[in-house]
């Protein structure tokens, strides 16, 4: 295997992925990793990955130094890259910051860099930088502002710029070549995965009973599809109506349960509770967390309502896979923490075991076990729609009125896309509400109304993403049809913003 080491980077699950899919396993251990264990994990090298601190600031995060002394291959990526030159070289903060789409200019190939052009685009996030090396160091690029980009030497390597991100055109050969030069097998494959998390859900549960959130999206339908699959009438799916959902969901919901044929399913309105305890909460993290908090309360209640007849409920089924999990600064201590997610944020008494058989995965990795579990390709292709619905996207207080306005818009968007033939062509669309009104004129009368953000990228992973490229005519549709068919919107934008530095999300 390889391990990649967590400095609390962003993307390090990113890395642990653009592995996996290059056919070698790969595992993401904690910076402060014991050198004895990774002794017993036989690593074939290790990869250092990014993260929010610098090298020489007090606390900042640093692994046992003998991992350098291991005779492995060590590759540095950003801090990582930092880490090496602070060990055997200098580093410094620099008054040119790189941050976003750079051109390295390659001096020298080499092993790292083998078969790549003589410039390469790639995507650089750092404030400080090596700048002193040994002499048994190569180094391989540079930018105007960074002279030392990327290095190598007998047996480590070091590149300022993060390959594992799309926006690296190049950046997945890096990684192969890594690979090439750790020597690691490729033996490793997703495919034959359900039948491996069936056996451990099985194992795990036992005789027991799960109650399972089920949302109707990607993540929980296959989540729900694989326990079903592993116990059987075990499972208990239940919608929580939080009030925050799309039009049209409930039927959606209602005809999934049928198609699979789910035994025990229990939709739960919930919707006043959740919309009283928003009143008047304008902080992203406060709503997530009350909304997290809510979700575990609503699903505690009903299963104080389902023990009389089934006392072995003793599980807690979710959908939670890699991205939430990195998001919510899990599982290094020196993650930044972007934002928390709802089914991460869980009472510490809370009486039920959480299952998530999905938390390894990115959205592809469950798109593809959704086949092997033969779950319906139009189900499987059903953009993310978060736990927190449409509450983060009613940017500020959540009001009924709001929701209204939000809901008829987004369906809008999204029956336009579909009719378009442009819904399977982009990784994730949606409208969201901003909290602030604009002067239009409508019937050569003034109105004061809300302005609507229409939000489509496109991605692989949901770690980065572009903005996605819609013809003129059908924003204009769009907005025309929004503007006319929905009652207190006035303006219609449209967001253009990549994945770093945006998020996907607005909240």
């Amino acid at each position: 295997m390889l391990l990649v080491v967590n400095f609390g980077g962003q993307t390090c699950h990113l890395i642990a992925r653009r592995v996996r899919s290059l056919g070698v396993y790969s595992e993401i251990v904690p910076y402060d990793i014991s050198i004895e264990k990774i002794k017993e994990l036989k690593p074939c090298g290790l990869i250092l990955s990014g993260g929010p601190s610098s090298v020489y600031e007090k606390g900042s995060p640093l692994p046992d130094m003998r991992i350098f002394d291991l005779g492995i291959p060590v590759l540095g990526i950003c801090y990582g890259h930092q880490l090496i030159g602070k060990r055997f070289g200098k580093v410094a903060a620099k008054e040119i910051k790189e941050f976003g789409k750079a051109n390295i200019d390659i001096q020298k190939h080499c092993k790292l860099f083998k078969g790549l052009n003589k410039k390469e685009l790639v995507w650089m996030s750092h404030g400080d930088q090596v700048v002193e090396l040994p002499d048994d160091f190569t180094v391989l690029a540079s930018t105007p502002s960074c002279k030392i980009a990327a290095f190598e030497s007998e047996k480590y390597f070091g590149v300022q710029f993060h390959p594992e991100v799309t926006h690296t055109v190049n950046g997945i050969k890096i990684l192969e070549n890594f690979i090439g030069i750790c020597k690691c097998p490729k033996d490793y494959s997703i495919k034959g995965l359900a039948s491996q998390l069936i056996k451990e859900v099985k194992y795990e549960v036992g005789t027991d009973d799960v109650i399972m959130g089920f949302s109707g999206g990607v993540d929980s339908t296959v989540a729900a599809a694989l326990i079903h699959q592993a116990i059987g009438d075990h499972i208990h799916c239940v919608f929580i109506d939080h009030g925050l959902i799309r039009k049209d969901e409930m039927e959606e919901v209602k005809g999934f349960f049928t198609k699979f044929k789910f035994k025990n399913h229990y939709i739960v309105d919930a919707s006043r509770l959740f919309l009283d305890k928003l009143e008047g909460v304008t902080d992203p993290e406060k709503k997530r967390k009350i909304i997290g908090h809510t979700f575990i309360e609503a699903f505690e209640n009903k299963v104080k309502e389902l023990e009389k007849k089934h006392p072995n409920i003793k599980f807690l089924g979710q959908g939670t896979i890699y991205p939430d999990r990195i998001e919510s600064a899990q599982p290094s201590k020196s993650a930044s923490k972007i934002k928390s997610h709802h089914n991460l944020t869980l009472p510490e008494k809370m009486k039920l075991r959480v299952i998530e058989p999905l938390k390894d995965l990115y959205k592809d990795g469950v798109r593809e076990l959704g086949k092997e579990l033969g779950i319906p390709a139009d189900i499987l292709g059903r953009h993310p729609f978060p736990g927190p619905g449409l509450a983060i996207r009613i940017l500020g207080e959540v009001t009924d009125e709001r929701l209204r306005i939000l809901r008829e818009a987004d369906h809008i968007f999204i029956s336009e896309l579909r009719s378009s033939g442009l819904y399977d062509k982009t990784w994730q669309a949606f409208a969201a509400l901003f909290p602030v009104k604009s002067v239009g004129v409508m019937g050569d009368a003034r109105t004061y109304e809300y302005v609507i953000s229409l939000r489509a990228v496109s991605s692989t992973d949901a770690m980065t993403a572009d903005w996605t490229k819609f013809p003129d005519e059908f924003l204009e549709n769009v907005s025309n049809r929004i503007i006319n068919e929905v009652k207190g919107v006035n303006r219609v934008v449209y967001d253009i913003t990549q994945k770093p530095p945006g998020t996907i999300e607005y909240e």
